[in-house]
Formats: structure tokens, C-alpha cells, sequence
């Protein structure tokens, strides 16, 4: 692979786009709390801020991302319908934006996503494909399908709407925490939320550091700001984290990364445990193990700082799988 060009947009991706998908969603979204434990401070020796996005409509904060991608469209062509790629969360998101806005969803899932994900999105009124569908191969078939169908594809992550709405957690996280944030820690999948925090955060404190988790079998993101280029992993990354199992992050989002991210670190699955149990017996919040990444940064000494907002990205996992998160390897 050659190096990418850098953008040659003289208004690249930034608080501005944030800032609008915030007017765009504003009354369709929860505007989380920001949690704190003293004794979560005690165990990781900083105050952590903890952005509640597990408690997000859907679960998850992709519900901002998706009623920001779905209201920038014309309601026509929502009517149409929409068409979605996704582990679940996104899955979810974009078939509740889609029933509240006016428009249909079809929803692409790999076989063997997880169920309560896959039940949940039928439950919003999404048609969802998993027939023939792989963590490999899913980013062709949705291809195929948008064109097959004529659906509008709403991108998980590579999406401009999608990546301003996912930041504007981060907008809330600061307007609550305050400006003194020395680090933001997010979990890295395909680009969109670390993108979107990083516009919000540097548009609005510059001094900030931003910093991505991922799991250390699928740091195709750590990889890639090393190299200056968008870097495959070659299969589907072996990790409990399975929201962040995306092949590799986003054209548009990486462009984000490159100008804004400050770096990303990288935790174990054994680590990653570790910071699940952490987080369940400090705070008795129950989140699903990619919300456990950046936890899991500070836990390890992979990421520091003395005021630390965090953004826990979702809570969509069922007990059964909890369970086995917290008691030994999948």
C-alpha cells in the first residue's frame, strides 16, 4: 500500500460539524449523566469522569451518530429506506432512528453477532440480513445490497453525519466535566467516535490530550497513525471487545485521527476483564467489554493523567456473555 494523501479540504472535519449534529439531535437523545467514584479515583490514582453512554438510548452512543446521519437526509429519501452494517450497536441505532424519523432500516449483521444486539434491532422494526454474512466479507455484501435495492447507506463509521453526531458525547462530557480535562479516553473500532471526540475536544480545549483503546489482537488503528497510512488487519481480530472488530478505521475518520488523536494505546482480553470486574465492583455499572477499554488503559498504566474523562460507549451485553468475561477466556 502507498501512503495516503493528506486532505486537501480547506474545511477539514471539525467543532463546527459537531456542534451542528448537536442542534440536529437535540430531544432525540438522552443527554447522559458524567459518573464519578472515589473509590474507582482510589484504585486508578486520578479522577476519572465517566460519560454514561452505556445508559444512551439503544444501549449505546451510536443512537447519536444514527439520528444525526438519518435527520441530515431528505425525508424521502429515508422513506426509501436505509441500509446498515453492523455488530449490533449501530445495527440498533439506525433501526430506532429510522422508525422515530419516517424511514425503514435493513440492517446487515455477520453470523454469529451477538443475539441480544441481533434482537434488539429486529425489536426496533429493522429487517435484518445474516444469511452468507462474515466479520470478513460484510462491507462487500451491504455493497451489494445498497445497490441491489437502491438503499441509502448509513456507514457505521466513514460517514460525516455519523462521526459528528458520535461527538457529541464528548461535547457534553466537557460542558459537564469542565475544560480541565487533561485526557479524553475513547475505544477505537473503525474511527468514528474517536474522530468525533477528537474535533469536539481539541475545537474546545486544544490542551487536551485524546487518546484510543484498542485490544492489542486488533490494533489496526495504533498501526496505522504509526505508519501515516490506513493499515488491514488481515482477518477478523479474535477479542471480547466485539464492538470495536472492524478490519481497519475509516478513510474519513483517519484523516480526523491523523490531525487530532494524540495517540492509541493498546490493553490485553485478560486486561480487559480485569477493568470489566473494576468497573462493575467501584461504580455497579454493568457496560460491555469495548466500553471497558479505556478503563482498562488507565488499570494498565497505558494511558495517564490526573483528570481523565472517559467515554463508556455502550451496555449492550448479555449476562450469559458477562459472565464469561468475567470468569475466564471466551
Amino acid at each position: 500500500m502507498t501512503p495516503e494523501a493528506p486532505s486537501t479540504d480547506p474545511q477539514p472535519f471539525g467543532l463546527a460539524e459537531v456542534e451542528r449534529a448537536a442542534g440536529r439531535i437535540a430531544g432525540r437523545v438522552h443527554r447522559t449523566p458524567v459518573l464519578t467514584s472515589r473509590l474507582l479515583d482510589r484504585e486508578l490514582g486520578c479522577r476519572v469522569l465517566l460519560k454514561a453512554e452505556h445508559l444512551q438510548r439503544t444501549g449505546a452512543f451510536k443512537a447519536r451518530g444514527a439520528f444525526s446521519a438519518l435527520l441530515a437526509l431528505d425525508p424521502a429519501e429515508r422513506a426509501r429506506g436505509v441500509l446498515a452494517v453492523s455488530s449490533g450497536n449501530h445495527g440498533q441505532a439506525v433501526a430506532l432512528a429510522a422508525a422515530e424519523t419516517g424511514g425503514r432500516a435493513l440492517v446487515v449483521m455477520p453470523a454469529g453477532s451477538n443475539p441480544a444486539k441481533v434482537a434488539a434491532t429486529r425489536a426496533y422494526g429493522a429487517e435484518v440480513l445474516m444469511e452468507g454474512v462474515t466479520a470478513d466479507n460484510r462491507e462487500a455484501v451491504v455493497l451489494e445490497v445498497a445497490a441491489a435495492r437502491g438503499l441509502r447507506l448509513v456507514h457505521p463509521f466513514d460517514d460525516p453525519e455519523v462521526m459528528a453526531g458520535q461527538g457529541t458525547a464528548a461535547l457534553e462530557l466537557l460542558e459537564d466535566a469542565g475544560l480541565d480535562l487533561d485526557l479524553v479516553l475513547v475505544p477505537v473500532g473503525g474511527g468514528g467516535l474517536i474522530s468525533g471526540t477528537a474535533a469536539a475536544v481539541k475545537g474546545r480545549s486544544p490542551a487536551t490530550r485524546v487518546v484510543g483503546v484498542e485490544p492489542a489482537t486488533a490494533a489496526d488503528a495504533r498501526a496505522s497513525l504509526a505508519a501515516g497510512r490506513r493499515i488491514a488487519l488481515p482477518a477478523a481480530p479474535a477479542t471480547i471487545a466485539d464492538g470495536v472488530r472492524s478490519l481497519c478505521v475509516g478513510e474519513r475518520p483517519f484523516e480526523v485521527m491523523r490531525r487530532l488523536v494524540d495517540e492509541v494505546v493498546t490493553v490485553t482480553d485478560a486486561e480487559l476483564r480485569d477493568s470489566l470486574a473494576l468497573c462493575w465492583s467501584r461504580t455497579k455499572q454493568l457496560v460491555e467489554p469495548t466500553a471497558a477499554l479505556p478503563l482498562a488503559a488507565l488499570l494498565t498504566g497505558a494511558a495517564r493523567g490526573g483528570r481523565v474523562g472517559v467515554v463508556l460507549s455502550g451496555g449492550n451485553v448479555d449476562a450469559t456473555t458477562l459472565a464469561r468475561c468475567l470468569t475466564g477466556p471466551v
